[in-house]
């Protein structure tokens, strides 16, 4: 179900769309990969979502945004199909390059996936599902991290606290956004 919510929130998001650029087969690799991301990260405990299933916030805790090579391998296969064999070493080589440049130090959470279905938006959700994450950051003194990938998303994140440290150009791709919030006290 979740899955599904993130799937239909990131089907225009220019690094979707740079993954798997036909439509129809988009929709069903952000399902797969959705799924097997939020498999991951749920044990993690640091996942909201509200009660209708329209949108969900997942965060990781410190020393846990990088994804391993194993998770990556799983996360992959979302995008197995043959239409897309010729991106994937263009699109394994940008989105682990994103990686590489994830903040080491100091210690922080980050805000891996925030989605919300396009029925949904701009009506506050997004804001909600933020929420119970930055309050843990202000409460344990934390810094937060989130790489944007849609430069219209900056002005949401930037009302939060966030601002952009970096631009992270994906080779012949979209450029993303590198935020990093203080905690507040």
């Amino acid at each position: 179900m979740l899955a599904g919510s993130l799937a239909d929130a990131f089907m225009d998001d220019p690094v979707g769309c740079w993954a798997a650029p036909h439509e129809r087969l988009r929709r069903n690799c952000l399902n797969k990969f959705f799924g097997v991301y939020m498999a991951i990260r749920l044990p993690m405990g640091l996942v909201w979502n509200d009660s209708g299933n329209a949108g969900v916030a997942i965060w990781s805790p410190p020393g846990k945004g990088v994804t391993t090579p194993v998770e990556a391998l799983r996360l992959i296969s979302a995008y197995a199909h043959p239409r897309l064999w010729p991106r994937g070493p263009l699109v394994g080589y940008g989105l682990r390059s994103v990686e590489h440049l994830h903040p080491k130090a100091p210690d922080h959470l980050y805000l891996a996936t925030l989605g919300v279905t396009p029925s949904e938006q701009g009506c506050g959700l997004g804001s909600l599902l933020l929420g119970p994450g930055l309050e843990l950051c202000d409460r344990d003194g934390l810094p937060a991290y989130l790489e944007a990938s849609k430069e219209s998303n900056i002005a949401f994140y930037a009302r939060h606290g966030f601002r952009v440290t970096r631009d992270i150009k994906l080779p012949r791709g979209p450029t993303m956004y590198a935020m990093w919030r203080e905690p507040h006290r």
